[in-house]
């Protein structure tokens, strides 16, 4: 079993790498000896060890700190025990800085270095498992790019399996943030239209004019800038599937024209006269209250039951709390990769503001707030100092101590305050508030707020 954990001894005393290596053959380990620097770094570019005992008085290019660094560097997972006849305080705080786990003092008792390797591999040992068992639990808790244990998700998990395969309508509903364009993507992936198109339309990012022509297409000259004939995004999307998001933002000529090609696959481009078949699937998503904007006669009823022939809904990130650790370490993860940076993870007050905090701006603004910790940590973990941020005393307590407000009146000075504070830039407000900025432009007719 010791086979499987090969060591590399390093010393130029060949009495001493022949001692060390006799010994631990006898323990039943693979040993392999060099007797400078640079002949141990060429042997750990072609073989991985579990273990190197590193001289730390070597001549030669590499001393033993130089040739310690470089097979850090190399096998970071491997364990590196330094030997030396020169114990010092200064050489060991030295060694430990640069990745040493152990520090022998010659000459070395062979009982101590069985003892030694014993704990190292153990060690390592415990690691591994440790390693498996987050990836276990990691691929149990993820679908595709969502992260979830919560019952609630779990089941949307399991909806969106079955129903992956139909060419029925979707309609995804919940609050600005929760992630409704990564269940549209989980739908198409785990269907049979997996490999055609996954289109993707802002539809509150658009006016009607230029979101008609990005659905549909046009034909050369049918307005003017239209130099040339354009795919809209259902040619674009045909065998596959087409993701509306904030359909309830489209007007009323596009709702109806959307009806239509819901019922017959078909439909024109803009200024054209062919009628062009189309099969695509689509899912569409709102945080709009639909049934409400029907009683508004701001949506039609029709077009609203052709899109909610399966309706998905997904919980605010506030119903389901114990997503919140989770979800933040996978964000923790991924940043830390992508900027460079290496921390450890969050301390106990760190998830404690995390699971203290309502996310009104729910998923999004979660990873938000995370990489705003991790651009700004300068400690070994991100700690509760790097979220203060998310304290925002003038929206719980200044505004309604002595006031007795409705929660429309509370809304509406947390937007007016967060509008003052960004000197009127609705994009910064909305990250300030974390809400979604086409929800804040909605908030701000509503109340009549005037930037």
């Amino acid at each position: 079993m010791n086979s499987r954990w090969p060591i590399l001894v390093v010393d130029d005393e060949e009495v001493v790498t022949e001692s060390v290596a006799a010994w631990l053959r006898e323990d039943g380990y693979t040993v392999d000896t060099a007797s400078s620097g640079a002949e141990a770094l060429a042997m750990a570019h072609a073989r991985d060890y579990a273990i190197f005992f590193i001289d730390l008085k070597m001549p030669g290019e590499y001393d033993g700190l130089d040739t310690l660094r470089e097979v850090r560097r190399l096998q970071p997972e491997a364990s590196i025990v330094v030997i030396t006849a020169y114990a010092t305080v200064e050489t060991a705080v030295a060694a430990m800085k640069d990745g040493a786990q152990e520090y022998l003092v010659k000459p070395c008792h062979p009982q101590e270095i069985s003892r030694l390797v014993a704990r190292s591999l153990e060690l390592r040992k415990l690691q591994r498992e440790n390693l498996i068992l987050r990836k276990k639990l990691s691929r149990q808790y993820h679908f595709h790019d969502l992260i979830s244990k919560s019952p609630r998700m779990l089941a949307v998990f399991d909806l969106i399996r079955e129903v992956a395969d139909l060419r029925s309508t979707v309609l995804i509903r919940g609050e600005s943030g929760t992630g409704k364009e990564l269940v549209a993507r989980a739908l198409h992936f785990s269907g049979k239209r997996a490999s055609r198109p996954f289109v993707g339309v802002a539809c509150g990012a658009l006016a009607e004019t230029l979101l008609e022509s990005e659905l549909f297409g046009h034909e050369r000259g049918a307005f003017t800038g239209a130099t040339e004939r354009r795919k809209g995004k259902f040619e674009l999307a045909d065998g596959g599937t087409l993701f509306l998001d904030e359909i309830g933002d489209i007007s009323p000529k596009l709702q109806v024209d959307l009806l239509r090609v819901l019922q017959l696959r078909r439909f024109f481009r803009v200024g054209g006269s062919e009628e062009l078949p189309v099969d695509v699937r689509v899912v569409a998503a709102t945080h709009r209250d639909l049934e409400e904007e029907i009683r508004g006669e701001r949506f039609r009823e029709d077009l609203f039951y052709r899109l909610n022939v399966i309706t998905i809904q997904l919980p605010p990130l506030r119903e389901r709390t114990e997503d919140v650790p989770l979800l933040a370490q996978a964000f923790l993860d991924r940043l830390t990769e992508e900027l460079g940076k290496e921390l450890e993870g969050f301390s106990e007050g760190a998830l404690a503001a995390l699971l203290d905090h309502d996310w009104p701006g729910n998923v999004r603004e979660l990873e938000n707030a995370i990489e705003r910790a991790v651009v700004t940590c300068r400690g070994a973990r991100i700690d509760e100092a790097d979220l203060a941020f998310l304290r925002r005393p003038e929206s719980r307590e200044t505004l309604v101590r002595g006031d007795d407000l409705n929660l429309a009146e509370l809304e509406k000075r947390a937007i007016t305050a967060a509008l003052a504070r960004t000197g009127g830039n609705v994009t910064r407000a909305a990250a300030a508030l974390g809400i979604d900025r086409s929800t804040l432009y909605d908030k701000l007719r509503k109340y009549e707020i005037v930037r």
